[in-house]
């Protein structure tokens, strides 16, 4: 489990293929002080097991599920990324209850500037529509953000100047896609009700 709050933002060393799969560097000098082989951190969102640790890096294999489901498979070497270790028991939850499990993939679709904010819109999958409500909580590239405006196929988050400086979010322009995660007590209500 993870909440959304980003330790860092580290880059991607090297992006190794390995047929079905890829194995992914990367440079995260906070996330691997204490990080070990199987432990879970979260790149962009997407909960990955560490393979190895080597100073400041640490490598992730990632199947071709995921790379189908998430925006994993458009990084590059140099590109850099936001990244969470997994939460523990005496974690403050300082965002909500995230998975690391990408539920789809949205594109920047506009940036309104003002001085001391930025409003993104995002495109939505109508499949995950249902599941944002405006003031309610979504993960976008593995940040936690509270949801500012909702419309048929797109929503809104309001970005303060520390979400913009210390995450990818500050940096992505329209068209570049992102790892979306709807707030998983959502999917577990509806799937409560649903025998009602």
């Amino acid at each position: 489990m993870f909440t959304g709050i980003v330790e860092e933002l580290g880059a991607v060393t090297r992006i190794d293929q390995l047929g079905t799969a890829v194995r992914l560097g990367i440079r995260g000098e906070r996330v691997t002080s204490d990080a070990s082989h199987g432990d879970s951190i979260a790149v962009n969102g997407v909960c990955l097991t560490v393979v190895d640790v080597v100073e400041d890096e640490f490598t992730a294999d990632v199947m071709q599920e995921t790379l189908d489901r998430s925006a994993l498979g458009s990084l590059h070497a140099g590109d850099s990324v936001n990244l969470e270790r997994a939460a523990t028991p005496s974690s403050r939850l300082g965002g909500h209850i995230v998975q690391g499990h990408v539920d789809g993939v949205g594109s920047v679709l506009s940036r309104v500037r003002d001085e001391h904010w930025e409003v993104v819109r995002i495109s939505l999958p109508g499949s995950l529509r249902r599941y944002l409500v405006e003031k309610g909580s979504v993960t976008v590239d593995g940040v936690s953000l509270t949801v500012s405006g909702v419309g048929p196929d797109w929503f809104e988050v309001s970005l303060i100047p520390t979400t913009l400086r210390m995450t990818t979010l500050g940096r992505r322009s329209a068209g570049e896609r992102v790892n979306l995660e709807v707030d998983v007590i959502a999917k577990y209500v509806e799937n409560l009700l649903e025998g009602r």
